[in-house]
């Protein structure tokens, strides 16, 4: 549906994006995850045309984006839909209006266009709220308006721009929410540009990490976060706390195992104590994922090694 092959992209004489290689697959839920500056905001404008690229190239629905007129990106993007972060919503509109104004765009009946508004206000929970303001909405019921406008044309593809960092955490989770339904009832592609390790966790399926332009990972969410790489832990912020004595183990949990006594029966089974120096779990999506770190006597770890090895289904290393 999106495939991107060695884009890249420059402001002046500053490359933004460097050879960015990726295919988002139809009906997905896809993360563009980075601090900021790390070019995810520009990225998920070149895939609707709003940015252009100076190399590789880009295909939407089998279309290359480089080469399309502006006449022909305009019918391309009834495709994709997009919501921001700060809303974008017309002030002196209600929300009916703000919701219809594509559709009325577009010159579609006034039949269809109420259909239409009803149909999507009822899915994002505001009917009741048709003929109120913006000024009138909270946050999140301004997020829910602009989530149903987007929707008006029946897109394909749904991007979404920070569109949950200025909400707080629960009202952040009603709207993954929302958008994991609107992606498994209407089967729209949604792909999430965010900063928010939560919003990776919570919805998407896959995610690239961009840091300066560049990929530092991408992949299944739970192999991500299962066994982060040492840029993948930088990108996290995380900083492992270790004894200096002995041997340090990190183990890793797949979904799997996430809630099995593992250490509890080597311990048992070997007749050695273990030192568990920190772990955790972590939900992604309907997974739970987990991480532990123990440390064990030198003279115990080749058989503490050859058990896990042996016996277990999880990963494991050592860490200095």
């Amino acid at each position: 549906m999106i495939e991107i092959s060695n884009l890249g992209k420059y402001f002046g004489d500053n490359k933004i994006l460097h050879n960015i290689n990726l295919k988002i697959e139809q009906n997905e839920i896809f993360a563009i995850v980075g601090h900021s500056g790390a070019g995810k905001s520009t990225l998920l404008r070149c895939i609707n045309g709003l940015e252009k690229y100076d190399e590789g190239e880009l295909r939407v629905f089998g279309q290359n984006i480089g080469k399309m007129s502006e006449q022909k990106l305009r019918y391309l993007r009834k495709d994709i839909g997009m919501i921001f972060q700060h809303f974008s919503l017309l002030e002196q509109k209600s929300v009916y209006e703000n919701t219809a104004l594509p559709m009325q765009l577009w010159g579609y009946k006034k039949s269809d266009i109420d259909k239409k508004t009803v149909e999507l206000l009822n899915l994002v929970g505001l009917i009741h709220k048709k003929n109120s303001y913006p000024k009138e909405l909270s946050g999140g019921e301004k997020q829910r308006v602009a989530i149903a406008r987007a929707l008006t044309l029946e897109p394909k593809i749904l991007l979404s721009d920070e569109a949950t960092s200025a909400l707080d955490p629960k009202t952040t989770m009603s709207i993954l929410d929302l958008l994991k339904t609107i992606n498994k009832t209407l089967g729209i592609t949604v792909v999430l540009v965010t900063h928010e390790m939560s919003v990776v966790k919570n919805a998407a399926k896959r995610a690239l990490l961009l840091e300066n332009g560049q990929i530092i990972g991408l992949g299944e969410i739970e192999q991500l976060f299962l066994k982060p790489d040492e840029r993948m832990r930088k990108f996290l912020g995380e900083e492992d706390i270790l004894p200096n004595h002995g041997v340090n183990i990190r183990l890793y949990f797949p979904s799997t195992v996430s809630d099995k006594a593992i250490v509890t029966a080597m311990a048992r089974e070997l007749n050695i104590d273990f030192n568990i120096v920190w772990g955790r779990l972590e939900k992604l999506g309907e997974s739970v994922v987990g991480s532990l770190v123990i440390n064990v006597d030198s003279e115990h770890v080749d058989i503490a090694k050859k058990y896990l090895q042996a016996k277990t289904d999880i990963f494991w290393e050592i860490i200095q």
